[in-house]
């Protein structure tokens, strides 16, 4: 009979998502980790060094079905999940009138509609046992406006709006939800984005291993939300929060605007 905790990480086959389940294996939760890539594969031989049980689940969570898949993954190892890190997410960067819908539509599959899913059926069952941990994803993004990367930051607002809001209701069930608000990152995000030759997608960015850590210990805590990383991301979340929306919308334009690295 198992004796350690269990957590689910998803998106953990690299960057934050990774180290995120590499917390969780060095605290001793088995897993079940999930992502679109075979490299999550390799990322559970990684973790299974720490001496825990982790179950790779290789699935598009941006399909209808396959967040049903990853669900029904979830009923078939039948323990209890005492933490989740809902982490898998896309970005999408340039001019909306440029951008491709298909991957806008893709990305909100994947930021929104398969977040909100998995976090309606892991709630329900913690509630019901009276306990549990949830870690969202999301970013300073969506703390801000966020011109040339529109639908992403749409993305992130929507996420930090529903663990702020589900924090509140949950608060006497014995269940915490924790938003995770990195800014950049070295990961291979910004490539993916399509958003490298930009003055953010150039910057200087956190460790992800760091990121996980003070996201981590922020779930464990049951903290509400932890702004992660360099001093410069808690102040543009507290501008995001405090300046005109115009002013904070042209401040972020000129760090995200396509072609923007190359100038002065």
């Amino acid at each position: 009979m198992a004796t350690r905790p269990f957590a689910i990480v998803t998106g953990a086959s690299s960057g934050i998502g990774y180290e995120l389940a590499k917390q969780f294996a060095k605290h001793d939760f088995d897993l079940l980790i999930a992502a679109d890539g075979d490299g999550i594969h390799q990322a559970a031989r990684d973790l299974a060094a720490f001496g825990t049980d982790v179950e790779p689940f290789q699935v598009n969570l941006a399909d209808h079905d396959g967040t049903h898949q990853l669900i029904g993954a979830i009923r078939s190892i039948g323990r209890p999940v005492d933490a989740a890190a809902i982490n898998a997410g896309v970005g999408v960067s340039g001019r909306f009138i440029e951008t491709d819908l298909a991957d806008e539509m893709n990305m909100v599959r994947l930021n929104v509609l398969s977040l909100l899913h998995l976090t309606k059926y892991i709630v329900k069952h913690m509630v019901q046992r009276g306990s549990g941990r949830i870690l969202i994803t999301s970013s300073i993004a969506g703390a801000m406006p966020t011109p040339y990367e529109a639908v992403y930051g749409a993305t992130k607002a929507f996420e930090r709006s529903l663990s702020q809001s589900l924090r509140e209701e949950l608060k006497d069930t014995g269940v915490t939800i924790t938003a995770l608000m990195p800014g950049a990152t070295e990961t291979n995000f910004f490539r993916r984005a399509g958003a490298e030759d930009t003055k953010l997608g150039a910057s200087e960015k956190d460790d992800a291993a760091e990121v996980a850590h003070e996201g981590f210990e922020a779930l464990m805590a049951g903290k509400d939300h932890v702004i992660t990383g360099a001093l410069k991301n808690k102040l543009q979340a507290a501008a995001g929060y405090a300046l005109p929306d115009p002013l904070v919308a042209r401040a972020h334009a000129a760090m995200s605007a396509p072609g923007s690295a190359d100038k002065e």
